[in-house]
């Protein structure tokens, strides 16, 4: 694809494009042998009503998403405001991730993260190439939320909070 404009720095792109403000969640399921796979993941949106479809975005670096894109499944947990550390453990690389974090099996196969704001449970329905990432779309098969709490935000390279 020909590209239309001059090429911007990839400093001022994260700069600018880090003023905006995104929750933060965890994409995960249970591996083959039972064990929990799972990333840390800012790009998280809903796509369609009908058919119920999310998407996130993963870089192609990662060595969580190939995975978690082999069980056919996956669940996002939103993650609350308190739940800083998990956010820092899932988004580490190598040993175990889920050392110290709670999670529960859903009945999808799926990861949960106890304490999560919400959590959407999903097929694998499509992976998409785009520049340096993945655009991974999911079937929505179930969903769950708490009553209350506030989202653990990112914005400007830095956990945030925001006034509700």
């Amino acid at each position: 694809m020909e590209r239309l404009t001059e090429a911007v720095a990839p400093a001022a792109f994260r700069e600018v494009l880090g003023r905006f403000a995104s929750g933060i969640t965890v994409v995960a399921s249970v591996d083959a042998d039972g064990r929990p796979v799972g990333l840390a993941c800012q790009s998280f949106a809903s796509l369609s009503l009908d058919p119920p479809l999310v998407m996130l975005c993963v870089g192609k670096t990662s060595t969580s998403w190939p995975r978690v894109a082999d069980t056919g499944r996956f669940a996002v947990s939103v993650l609350a405001e308190e739940q800083r550390e998990v956010c820092a453990a899932l988004g580490g690389r190598g040993g175990d991730k889920f050392d110290g974090v709670g999670w529960t099996v859903s009945e999808h196969g799926t990861v949960r993260i106890d304490g999560a704001l919400a959590t959407v449970d999903c097929a694998l329905h499509s992976v998409q190439e785009a520049g340096d990432h993945l655009v991974v779309t999911g079937e929505v098969l179930d969903l769950a939320a708490r009553p209350d709490g506030t989202p653990l935000l990112y914005f400007g390279s830095a956990y945030a909070a925001g006034d509700f």
